[in-house]
């Protein structure tokens, strides 16, 4: 019997399953990947685990341009959802978490500002979004494509993205000898990432 891994790029696919005013929880995620589990060429094989790629909340103070106030990332909407959605992933059957690292860079000027046709522009501190960079994520999953072929843990990795970043790891692990299914979710991908892949698995998200 094959082994498979499944491994989720989390930044697509939180993307697929929810939106910013309906963010994707744990729930979703686990009942995605029980799906995916169901499909016709997996169901004969061994799951040996689940890795999910992501980075954690960004948790510090900074102050907010052209104000006396300062914001805390950790009380956001967002960084409480992606909280508590690493929480209850990372206690799931199978589930493996890889978390890279974020960084505050500062604040953004939105841009749609600077293209006004007026001379003289007024700028708000509402007209500034801070600017967080995701870092290690992408270098995590070239890193377990390697170790999971070169160690013979799995015959199948089941990747779930739609970067094609990751061709490069993904060629390596064919060449090892690794079958690659790849899951992008009806997304618009680029040719390469399809050529590169064994099986472009099709899996209904309603």
């Amino acid at each position: 019997m094959k082994n498979y891994a499944i491994l989720i790029d989390a930044g697509f696919l939180k993307r697929k399953l929810g939106s910013q005013e309906n963010p994707a929880t744990a729930e979703k995620i686990i009942d995605f990947t029980e799906c995916l589990k169901r499909h016709e060429l997996l169901q004969s094989m061994f799951l040996h685990r689940i890795y999910y790629y992501d980075s954690p909340p960004l948790t510090e103070r900074v102050k907010v341009p052209l104000s006396t106030e300062r914001m805390n990332f950790a009380n956001t909407p967002l960084a409480k959802n992606n909280s508590a959605l690493l929480q209850k992933l990372s206690h799931a059957p199978f589930f493996a978490l890889r978390l890279g690292e974020v960084a505050f860079r500062g604040w953004k000027l939105n841009q749609k500002i600077l293209h006004e046709s007026n001379e003289t522009i007024t700028i708000c501190k509402d007209d500034f979004s801070p600017n967080i960079t995701q870092k290690g994520v992408d270098m995590r999953i070239g890193l377990d494509i390697a170790s999971l072929t070169l160690k013979k843990q799995v015959q199948v990795i089941v990747l779930v993205t739609g970067d094609s970043d990751f061709v490069p790891a993904m060629k390596f692990a064919r060449r090892e000898g690794a079958q690659l299914f790849l899951v992008c979710l009806g997304h618009d991908v680029k040719d390469d990432l399809i050529q590169h892949s064994d099986m472009s698995l099709k899996i209904n998200l309603a």
